[in-house]
């Protein structure tokens, strides 16, 4: 997909998975069970072993049936790793700058962690379309409010801290999606992973509700 495809889809189901897995196998069934039940943006970690060889996988398998990026991207020689592997988008726990520019250089969209005004508004002069609020506990749904005062431009995806009870007062303080982790895949640590798709099922539903009542 070309970058504006990627976002808009990113933005249109409005929920990524982040997938971070003990092991590969884990990493690719948790994502293969989130796209099962229609949560298909995932973003697979590099905490995560092989991380590289699972988006390698997950793009041959699904193809255009999913969007598949990389997290917690430290540096831009693992984006780029990510990159060649086949990711689409690239995610960071913080910005680093020169990631930014390698990810513009290849049109994929970049989504640094920031925290404040000014990480913000440098993540978004070197290119970055959607900024990650990292981690969305710490600073809560009404400092989404306050900043889209000042830049009401900017889009804002939290992971941290997001769940099915939080979700919508999150989105109806202005952010554009969000990014959930483990309240969305913890029924892997018992191998369920069909609980796994009913959660998906369940947070691209209520995506869905909040959005058509916004």
């Amino acid at each position: 997909m070309t970058k504006k495809k990627v976002l808009e889809h990113i933005t249109s189901v409005g929920v990524v998975a982040v997938i971070r897995g003990n092991t590969a196998e884990e990493a690719y069934l948790m994502s293969k069970a989130c796209i099962e039940g229609g949560l298909d943006n995932i973003e697979l970690t590099f905490t995560t072993p092989d991380a590289d060889q699972v988006i390698r996988r997950l793009r041959d398998e699904f193809k255009d049936r999913a969007v598949i990026g990389a997290g917690t991207v430290l540096e831009s020689l693992t984006a780029r790793i990510a990159i060649l592997a086949g990711a689409e988008f690239v995610v960071s726990p913080s910005f680093e700058e020169e990631t930014a520019k390698l990810c513009n250089l290849y049109a994929i969209p970049y989504m640094p962690g920031c925290m404040t005004l000014n990480e913000i508004k440098e993540a978004m002069k070197l290119g970055s379309d959607v900024v990650k609020l990292f981690p969305g506990s710490a600073m809560g749904a009404d400092f989404v409010k306050a900043v889209r005062g000042p830049m009401p431009h900017v889009q804002i995806m939290p992971t941290g801290g997001v769940d099915l009870d939080n979700m919508e007062t999150w989105l109806r303080n202005g952010c554009v999606a969000v990014g959930i982790g483990g309240n969305l895949t913890a029924p892997a640590k018992e191998g369920r992973y069909d609980l796994i798709t009913e959660n998906a099922a369940r947070y691209v539903a209520k995506y869905k509700e909040v959005r058509a009542a916004l």
